[in-house]
């Protein structure tokens, strides 16, 4: 399965932004964006103003980083948005939040989008009773997320317990703190999602 195996830190420096891909490092003194602001590679401080087809390709790229995706998945998850009533930009940004992977990071269970996809794969995690390996799975309202018994012996699941009362879940997820299951409680929406990127440049970009 393909997956970004590269540092994290040069993409967050080429797009100019924090896309929190490292998780805590990324609030500490090690963050690469606050320790080198400036775009990797030599000639970084010549470049000259962005085009819009520039500026819309950052922004393509910064939703793709953001979600680890390469870009024929991300292609596939458009296409998808675009086939849904209502606005392009908005559907993919849903699209995106429902992922199985992108839902254990917002519950807490994991400091970044890639840790969440290991727990994933490595089978750590239940919905609705039944183990599933996908980090694509799409989750649906009134699904349960919560950890297989198996798993809740391990030494990173004692050190989840002590640390999560300490984080915040979205509106449209519920978490039991006491027993760590996580529900879907609604769908997300563009409004309610903080995202690093414009996706009206993200239609753009895919319009031309």
């Amino acid at each position: 399965m393909a997956r970004i195996t590269g540092p994290v830190c040069r993409l967050c420096r080429r797009s100019g932004d924090k896309l929190m891909l490292k998780g805590d490092r990324c609030f500490g003194a090690k963050c690469g964006v606050d320790r080198r602001p400036k775009a990797p590679g030599p000639h970084a401080a010549t470049r000259r103003r962005m085009s819009d087809r520039g500026v819309q390709l950052r922004e393509k790229q910064k939703a793709k980083y953001t979600y680890g995706l390469f870009e024929r998945q991300f292609k596939r998850f458009f296409g998808t948005a675009g086939k849904q009533v209502g606005i392009t930009g908005d559907n993919l940004v849903v699209l995106l939040e429902r992922r199985l992977d992108n839902v254990i990071f917002r519950l807490g269970f994991a400091d970044s989008r890639s840790q969440a996809r290991q727990l994933v794969l490595h089978g750590h995690l239940l919905v609705n009773d039944k183990k599933v390996n996908i980090p694509s799975y799409w989750v649906s309202i009134n699904d349960t997320i919560k950890w297989r018994e198996g798993s809740k012996k391990t030494e990173y699941f004692k050190t989840l317990v002590e640390g999560i009362k300490a984080k915040t879940v979205p509106g449209w997820l519920s978490l039991d703190r006491e027993n760590l299951v996580g529900q879907v409680t609604g769908l997300p929406s563009h409004e309610t999602v903080e995202t690093k990127f414009e996706t009206t440049s993200v239609v753009e970009w895919y319009s031309r």
